[in-house]
């Protein structure tokens, strides 16, 4: 359909240019809305009281006339393959929560742009995917999927097949867990800006477009930068800010945007976006030099927010 609409367009440059940024625009909604790191973190220690050493009884499929999420293997083996499995871990990995089992089998579940695990008080009911029921200390509880879209996945791996999908060949290093040497010589081998290195989850998982926007800002390094012309001392801003911000961001159970979708596991409200100092801020007076307008820029179909006058080229 995107195909059609711009042939549609074709040689009228001022058209095509509006339809251009229609088309950022959608890209970026339907982006900036993915949970990152310090909101999967915020999941995981929401639901690893209630979750860490249980027994699941069963997983159960709630009545959902929605978009299904995707699952694999399909429902009915993934249901019987971990039935009466002791959790023996609640873990995240880059923007995955990942539950291991005491049968070796590893769950893993990516929320994407609407996906939440709730302990109780979920925003609706029709958006209900799947009940945990789970036995803890002799007291049973549920731990509930809940997705308005449906773009949620879930998939049952084995040891092995863990480590061929999400290992170290497939994710970079973790963004609180990353050395700032180690960063230097990911970031000196492309010439990609790094505001788009910095959202390849090989050369560091766990960032996403809107920390990105507001590490880089703290660091008072330009988004456009080549990333290979970085030096070291630069480097270390970079890394500095990242490990600041997100662990800031944790403890303010990450970023409830003005949609209101991502929610903690007790369905409260994040607050980090209070905190912000340029994302989603274009035409604003920047906070940190009182002085020029925060700016907007598109990189790989992605919106950037930086200060001109702290961030110079």
């Amino acid at each position: 359909m995107f195909l059609q609409i711009k042939a549609a367009f074709c040689g009228h440059k001022k058209e095509q240019s509006a339809l251009e940024l229609q088309l950022t625009e959608i890209n970026d909604q339907e982006h900036h809305l993915m949970p990152e790191l310090p909101e999967v973190e915020t999941m995981v220690r929401g639901i690893r009281p209630v979750m860490d050493q249980a027994i699941i009884l069963e997983v159960r499929a709630c009545k959902c006339d929605r978009k299904p999420l995707s699952i694999t293997p399909e429902q009915t083996e993934f249901f019987e393959r971990v039935r009466k499995c002791r959790i023996e871990a609640v873990e995240r990995l880059a923007k995955r929560i990942v539950l291991r089992l005491s049968s070796d089998d590893v769950i893993v579940f990516e929320p994407r742009m609407t996906g939440l695990v709730l302990v109780s008080d979920p925003p609706s009911i029709e958006h209900l995917r799947f009940e945990f029921r789970l036995s803890l200390k002799k007291s049973r509880h549920s731990v509930w999927i809940w997705d308005r879209r449906g773009l949620g996945t879930f998939r049952l791996f084995t040891q092995e097949e863990f480590e061929n999908a999400l290992g170290g060949s497939v994710l970079g290093p973790d963004a609180l867990r990353i050395t700032a040497e180690d960063l230097h010589c990911r970031l000196g081998k492309t010439q990609r800006s790094v505001k788009v290195a910095m959202l390849d989850q090989k050369l560091v998982a766990g960032v996403g477009n809107l920390y990105a926007s507001e590490i880089l800002h703290e660091a008072k390094i330009h988004p456009q930068t080549v990333a290979a012309k970085l030096s070291l001392k630069r480097v270390l801003r970079i890394h500095t800010a990242m490990n600041r911000i997100l662990q800031e961001a944790i403890t303010y159970e990450g970023s409830t945007l003005s949609d209101g979708t991502y929610r903690n596991a007790l369905n409260h409200d994040g607050s980090y976006q209070n905190k912000h100092r340029v994302y989603a801020k274009e035409g604003t007076t920047c906070v940190s030099c009182e002085v020029s307008k925060v700016q907007r820029i598109v990189q790989s179909q992605r919106s950037t927010f930086f200060c001109p006058r702290c961030q110079r080229k």
